[in-house]
């Protein structure tokens, strides 16, 4: 029951956070697709962990997917904004 309840806590809490950060580049009026790969594969990391939980698809291919995903989220970093105090 609990695994059932985080995940669906888990999808919830994804659907949030996707609607926040499109309301926010909405505002700031970001278009382009660099600045927002970043959060994409951030977003892609969660996903993959949850399907990979619940179709029993742990193990090195799981883990190598999350690595690539975390390197390429941190190498688009460099087109994310900058903020100008």
């Amino acid at each position: 029951m609990l695994p059932i309840l985080l995940s669906i806590i888990l999808v919830f809490a994804l659907i949030y956070s996707i609607t926040v950060v499109v309301g926010k580049r909405k505002m700031a009026g970001l278009t382009d697709i660099k600045s927002a790969l970043t959060p994409i594969f951030l977003y892609l990391i969660a996903i993959t962990n949850l399907m990979a939980y619940w179709f029993n698809f742990m193990g090195v291919i799981n883990w190598s997917i999350t690595v690539i995903l975390l390197i390429l989220g941190a190498y688009f970093t460099k087109y994310s904004l900058t903020y100008k105090t």
